[in-house]
């Protein structure tokens, strides 16, 4: 067998999770619960195994997984208790480099912003339509994390 089919042959198989890092789990749980996630579970992460993948030494971390409706989509919460964490580009503007955002499909866009900016969120930018297949904005969420909010119009 050659290298550049057993190259082939190793498929990804799936995109397991989104992880964010943030202050305040319960805040961001909450949060997310009102995106329409549901928490699967709830652990706190600790020890030199963990360290040796993340790259940070011993370290210990509170995680929550919160999982999408359709239950494909999963998104890793972490709140690092040890070490503390370093540097916070949360508000980072959206042309930022790195990971910047989380986008979810929502059934009705302008339902969704109204009931996040009660709790607190703020509109970006403004919610724009593209073509005649979707409606889209950012916003940012519990402590200025950056969530896009997109519309289906065509699938309804």
């Amino acid at each position: 067998m050659s290298s550049e089919q057993s190259m082939a042959d190793n498929k990804l198989i799936r995109m397991d999770n989104v992880g964010i890092v943030v202050s305040s789990l319960d805040e961001a749980i909450s949060f997310f619960t009102e995106v329409g996630l549901k928490l699967e579970g709830r652990a706190t992460i600790e020890g030199e195994w963990a360290g040796r993948v993340t790259g940070l030494g011993s370290q210990r971390v509170e995680i929550a997984m919160m999982v999408t409706p359709d239950g494909h989509s999963r998104l890793e919460i972490s709140r690092f208790l040890d070490p503390p964490t370093i540097s916070d580009h949360r508000t980072a503007p959206v042309n930022a480099l790195g990971y910047l955002r989380v986008m979810f499909t929502v059934q009705d866009i302008d339902e969704m912003v109204s009931r996040l900016t009660k709790h607190g969120a703020q509109l970006v930018g403004e919610v724009v339509q593209f073509e005649d297949s979707y409606r889209l904005c950012y916003i940012r969420g519990t402590e200025g994390l950056l969530i896009g909010l997109a519309e289906q119009l065509n699938n309804k």
